[in-house]
């Protein structure tokens, strides 16, 4: 089997190169060795969504009576799985459509680089068959992290894989990390139901966040009910009896927490063992393969995006790699007219989907600090938002930095109600290299949460209306 391009891997990456190859002319396949839609559409992004939707339409059935509606109700753990597992594999449909759509072939099993341009693939039945590409792109993406001091049985110490897939509801969990992952299963776990403890290594929680955001969702998880340990770190686990017995060091001393399951959630380790790295020469660093700005390994002809090359762990930063790499290739071989734009990696949006939300972009207030900017910061509360209030969402704020000498917007952190749903302005408008000036002359509709972007930069220059 030859072809022009093979991807190793079909995940988000993975899959949306195979596709953009497959639109610029090449003859693609892709090597999946379980299902299309790799982690982020199976174990991750799409899944961990369906069930955070689930808890809120708890959450907002516990305070119905708020909104004026009485209405009560309990939630079904294995039913609320069901509803996730089976948004997952519709999405993992639609991936299959897409391969189809655009004559991808699909190869399934495992992909061993062999040489330049050659692929050993080992089915599930064992069986081995060689697949050749003239360019390979490598997208196996990556796994959750072990620690030594938690290694994981799937039981009792578990990923975030069997996290959305147990069999029975916890009465108590502890987190260790808060992280994305860390803090999305820990409010999941707590709306349910289950008593949640997070231990954070560092000094606080969502700690690549702005400090002020991290303070605003510690507040928000405290009211809650969720137990927080900062500085604090795990040096064992015994799972000897029931449950877990997790002896915690803090600052204050040592410390140990029982509950019926730890969680680990200290971060994602790339998939790059076994995949034929060291027998071709390709180099790695830090456990990332080590590629340059169009995402080519040493090895010419051999690409890797993704999970497993340095960068945000991210799908969105997966598929726009994936694209800029066949861009990239498809410029060599004269089927796209110009070199495609690199990627920037400061201005990539981080989106938290625990509640209160978490969205991000750019530089936080002390990196802007850090770098030299002289800055004017502005900060408009939610509670001060007609829309947010009329939700029953108030908490939170959105915080906007720019550069006082230019007007450069640095950046923008909001938690709160559905953020998530309003970064892209801020990625948009730093990419047109706007200023606030184009900002506030812009018209924000309302009532909505987007226009408290517009009054948080009218704090900053010294212009609010509703403060």
């Amino acid at each position: 089997m030859a072809y022009d391009v093979v991807v190793i891997g079909s995940g988000p990456g993975g899959y949306v190169a195979a596709i953009r190859a497959s639109q610029l002319g090449f003859k693609t396949a892709v090597i999946e060795k379980e299902s299309l839609g790799g982690i982020c559409l199976n174990w991750g992004c799409i899944p961990t969504k369906a069930l955070l939707k689930s808890a809120q339409v708890f959450e907002d059935i516990k305070h119905a009576s708020s909104y004026g509606i009485e209405a009560s109700g309990s939630a079904n753990f294995e039913a609320v799985v069901k509803r996730s597992r089976g948004v997952a594999d519709k999405m993992s449909r639609g991936v299959q459509y897409l391969m189809k759509k655009n004559k991808i072939d699909v190869i399934n099993g495992f992909g061993k680089i062999k040489a330049k341009g050659q692929v050993e693939v080992t089915a599930a039945d064992g069986s081995k068959s060689i697949v050749e590409g003239k360019y390979l792109i490598i997208a196996t993406g990556g796994r959750s992290r072990e620690l030594p001091a938690l290694k994981q049985d799937g039981k009792k110490i578990i990923g975030y894989r069997e996290a959305m897939s147990l069999p029975a509801q916890p009465k108590s969990i502890i987190v260790v990390g808060s992280g994305a992952i860390g803090v999305e299963f820990g409010y999941f776990y707590n709306s349910m139901g289950t008593k949640v403890t997070i231990v954070e290594f560092l000094p606080r929680i969502v700690p690549v966040e702005d400090e002020e955001i991290s303070k605003e969702l510690e507040k928000n998880f405290k009211k809650s009910g969720i137990d927080i340990m900062t500085s604090s770190e795990v040096t064992s686990v015994d799972t000897s009896g029931n449950g877990v017995k997790a002896k915690v060091k803090t600052a204050d001393g040592e410390v140990i927490l029982e509950a019926d399951i730890l969680l680990s959630a200290v971060g994602v380790a790339a998939n790059i063992e076994g995949i034929g790295l060291e027998e071709t020469g390709i180099k790695t660093d830090k456990g990332r393969i080590v590629v340059d700005k169009y995402y080519q390994t040493n090895v010419p002809g051999i690409y890797a995006i993704g999970d497993c090359v340095p960068g945000q762990a991210l799908a969105h930063v997966a598929s726009k790699e994936g694209i800029i790499c066949v861009e990239a290739i498809g410029f060599n071989e004269k089927k796209y007219n110009h070199q495609p734009e690199v990627l920037d990696y400061n201005n990539v949006p981080g989106c938290t989907y625990c509640y209160p939300e978490i969205a991000s972009v750019g530089y936080t207030e002390k990196q802007a600090k850090d770098a030299g900017y002289e800055v004017k910061v502005g900060k408009f509360p939610l509670s001060a938002a007609g829309k947010a209030t009329a939700a029953g969402h108030p908490e939170g704020f959105i915080k906007v930095i720019f550069d006082a000498k230019y007007g450069e917007w640095l950046g923008t952190h909001m938690i709160g109600y559905n953020v998530t749903e309003l970064i892209a302005e801020t990625v948009v408008a730093r990419k047109l290299e706007t200023t606030y000036h184009e900002v506030l002359n812009s018209i924000h509709p309302h009532p909505t949460i987007s226009e408290n972007i517009k009054e948080a930069i009218e704090v900053a220059y010294g212009e609010a209306i509703h403060l």
